[in-house]
């Protein structure tokens, strides 16, 4: 596969456009990858077709999130975990979540202009996706992309979330494996005792190790990990030095990320993980549809009289709440 650029003005497709767009991307085509994609983040009427066409071929590639606080070189990072990736001989897929333009909507595409590395090789993908004001580090329409990606024949999945620094969790709930990148120098000893981050890493990666601090990040990050309370045989997050830059350390990240399958694999977490992962993903698909169905709940003249008897002090919010849902559901 070869990358291709992020969103784009797209013409219309027709449904009988789906079998063939969906046989083309499991045969490696990367503009047919790149329109499923399309597709998806256009939240496209075709969109439940392709994902039933999907399917029966997703489940098999390996999601790995990187995570971190702006700064840390999450993008640098991500284009030399690719290169040990590739020697590996694993195809590769990568969605970079990037800020939103405030202008198109579009993605900003700052990930893509530090993994040019990789632009020619045929077996790496690159996706950008604006993330459109969804918080949490992720595209609202990232599991669909990811599952675009898998059926399309990647072996490994990488997902570089945005940098949004003390909300980007919701990467734990998508990968298999996430890393949190550090650096010294960027206060990520109170970032990590704030961010939750000890309950969503799987590997810590500390960067620019070649710093002064490095190793008392290192030093403090296994004291707050060893004060965390951990059930016997779970997993015992990891603590990997590198310089992304220069490409030391990646060999160390990628054997720590097999341990880390392997592990989830004999303990049955992969299974787990990926079941709560799909419920997620089912819910957050209904719970939108919902929305989509009660239209603008501010324009219904019920609201405005809930509303005033609220205010009044005649009823209460929660009276009010159910009053308001009787009257969609009718």
């Amino acid at each position: 596969m070869v990358p291709t650029g992020s969103t784009t003005a797209r013409g219309r497709r027709s449904s009988g456009d789906v079998p063939d767009l969906v046989a083309k991307a499991r045969e490696g085509h990367p503009r047919a990858v790149a329109r499923l994609i399309s597709l998806v983040e256009d939240e496209s009427p075709l969109l439940r077709e392709v994902m039933a066409a999907l399917a029966p071929h997703a489940g098999q590639a390996q999601v790995v999130g990187v995570t971190g606080s702006p700064g840390v070189g999450k993008s640098t990072s991500t284009a030399a975990l690719v290169s040990e990736l590739r020697r590996a001989g694993k195809r590769v897929g990568i969605l970079a979540v990037d800020p939103s333009s405030p202008f198109s909507g579009g993605a900003l595409l700052g990930d893509r202009v530090r993994m040019q590395d990789h632009a020619l090789d045929p077996e790496v993908y690159i996706r950008s996706m604006a993330s459109r004001g969804h918080l949490g580090g992720l595209a609202w329409t990232t599991p669909q992309a990811v599952r675009v990606l898998d059926a399309a024949g990647c072996d490994v999945i990488l997902i570089e979330t945005v940098g949004v620094g003390q909300s980007e969790v919701e990467i734990a709930g998508l990968a298999d494996t996430t890393l949190v990148l550090l650096a010294p120098g960027m206060g990520d000893g109170i970032q990590a005792a704030k961010a939750g981050i000890l309950e969503i890493g799987d590997l810590y990666v500390i960067n620019k190790a070649d710093r002064d601090g490095a190793d008392q990040v290192r030093r403090d990050l296994r004291s707050m990990l060893a004060l965390a309370e951990r059930p016997e045989g779970s997993w015992r997050p990891p603590i990997v030095k590198t310089v992304a830059s220069r490409s030391e350390g990646l060999d160390e990240v990628v054997a720590e990320i097999d341990k880390h399958r392997a592990w989830l694999e004999e303990s049955g977490e992969l299974e787990r993980r990926r079941t709560r992962r799909a419920r997620d993903e089912i819910e957050a698909i209904a719970v939108t549809a919902l929305r989509a169905r009660w239209g603008d709940v501010h324009g219904r003249s019920e609201l405005d009289d809930l509303a005033a008897a609220v205010v009044a002090g005649t009823s209460d919010p929660y009276t009010a709440a159910d009053s308001l849902l009787e009257a969609f559901a009718e």
